[in-house]
């Protein structure tokens, strides 16, 4: 077997050792050099990183910033494994706060890129957040990952309200209805008890929109009938703890967290309301993309290589030791192991995860209109197209031989069960990608995707 020598940055991650057995390893020694070789296996086919043909980048040296969760651990990966470094790159990784520091620096250039919640860049770009600057999502970092989680004060008022819906009545390993909560909310309005408050990481966020369908489907009114609220994914755990919530929508690690230390429950997950979802992307700045677009293509190939490297069940636990150390996420390793040891709860490559589907980017944007945050308008799919850059994605997926889908856009909710994708390669295995309501969302068809404004006052 080949063996090569990729360089990486010296650091805490000295002296790990990584892989094995038949998968192939490496160690990464106190030199700072990766020796061994790494196996890769995008949509079933193995292939082993070889050096990369690195030619002139606009601009090597890039800062990207991350928010400590599971979701963004490609592009942590990317630098352990030496894979910026193969493409030419000398990163800089920045750990942020909250999903507004990530928004402000990357549009005020103190960023050039970051792991970003997959609605931003169409928020950004539509002028209607706080900050007006054109972004867009070179991929897709991440599907699923996330869960709503309530308070075990808030679970007890359920069994004793709602019992048909809790206890031995609730499927084991299936989500809370969220009839359950409506018959709390009810119950707090009858008897004059303050509201039920729930959180999400931003206002344009999976989160939100995932925890709006959750609350919609058990016939409650995100915006009348509970108070949403906004914490950054680290001080979940915290304000579940103080009491100041009674639930929160999040990433991981914060929902096992709290679970394993006994302050709540996990009511349903992102599985169970969309599976397949896309959490988190690449994102910068539309004019850094346009400066910058070899550099963009590397960092591009370089974050896919890392997903590709932990979808290998037989790299994971590597992943959560490395990943629970206080340079990343700073969380005990057996929360993070037992969160990436879930059957698909963590997709990082598999399943063309990393494709940015514009068909992604028109459920979020029919979304922002159900929900009042946008007005209506007729112009929707082409900001689609204008954000979520499935053709800076295929240029990188073509330099590293990967396959991409013939199209851009596809039917959301037409798959309860595993299928299969035609691509301009090989054809690949999909997962489900069923909704909690059934519904089908074919940006193909108008009347599927047409959304009413609610008549509420919309907005977190």
């Amino acid at each position: 077997m080949a063996c090569f020598l990729l360089p990486c940055s010296r650091g805490p991650t000295a002296g790990l050792e990584f892989g094995g057995g038949a998968n192939g390893g490496f160690t990464l020694p106190d030199n700072g050099v990766l020796r061994g070789r790494i196996r890769f296996r995008p949509n079933g086919a193995s292939f082993f990183l070889e050096l990369s043909d690195v030619g002139h980048l606009e601009r090597p040296k890039v800062t990207v910033g991350f928010i400590p969760l599971i979701d963004c651990s490609p592009i942590l990966f990317a630098e352990v494994l030496g894979l910026y470094e193969r493409h030419g790159l000398d990163v800089e990784l920045r750990r942020e706060v909250s999903w507004s520091n990530i928004r402000d620096k990357v549009a005020l250039g103190l960023l050039d890129a970051a792991h970003m919640l997959s609605p931003m860049p169409l928020a950004t770009t539509l002028g209607i957040d706080s900050v007006n600057v054109p972004m867009i999502a070179a991929m897709t970092l991440h599907l699923n990952g996330n869960s709503i989680t309530l308070s075990n004060a808030l679970w007890q008022e359920i069994e004793r309200v709602a019992p048909q819906f809790a206890g031995d009545n609730l499927p084991v390993g299936g989500a809370l209805d969220a009839r359950a909560l409506a018959a709390v909310v009810a119950e707090r309005r009858r008897t004059g008890k303050p509201v039920v408050t729930l959180a999400s990481v931003f206002t344009f966020s999976s989160h939100n929109h995932l925890l709006r369908l959750w609350l919609a489907s058990g016939g409650i009114d995100p915006d009348r009938d509970v108070r949403l609220t906004v914490v950054p994914p680290p001080h979940m755990v915290a304000h579940l703890s103080g009491g100041t919530i009674d639930g929160y929508c999040v990433g991981e690690p914060w929902n096992q967290q709290s679970q394993m230390l006994g302050l709540g429950r996990i009511a349903a997950t992102s599985r169970q309301i969309w599976d397949s979802m896309p959490e988190k992307i690449l994102g910068t700045t539309e004019a850094w993309a346009q400066r910058n677009p070899k550099t963009l293509i590397a960092l591009v190939k370089a974050i896919t290589e890392a997903g590709a490297w932990l979808d290998d069940p037989a790299n994971r636990p590597e992943a959560a030791r490395l990943l629970a150390t206080p340079r990343y996420l700073n969380v005990p390793q057996d929360v993070i192991a037992r969160s990436l040891s879930l059957p698909d709860f963590h997709i990082f490559h598999r399943q063309l995860a990393n494709f940015p589907w514009r068909s992604h980017a028109d459920w979020f944007l029919s979304q922002m209109v159900r929900w009042g945050q946008v007005a209506p308008r007729a112009d929707m799919s082409a900001v689609a197209d204008r954000v979520f850059r499935s053709d800076i994605y295929r240029a990188a997926a073509s330099e590293l031989g990967l396959p991409c889908p013939l199209v851009d856009r596809k039917a959301e909710g037409a798959h309860p069960d595993p299928w299969i994708l035609p691509t301009n390669g090989a054809p690949v295995a999909m997962g489900p990608d069923s909704f909690l309501d059934g519904s089908v969302f074919d940006p193909r068809n108008e009347t599927s995707t047409t959304f009413e404004q609610q008549e509420s006052n919309h907005g977190d």
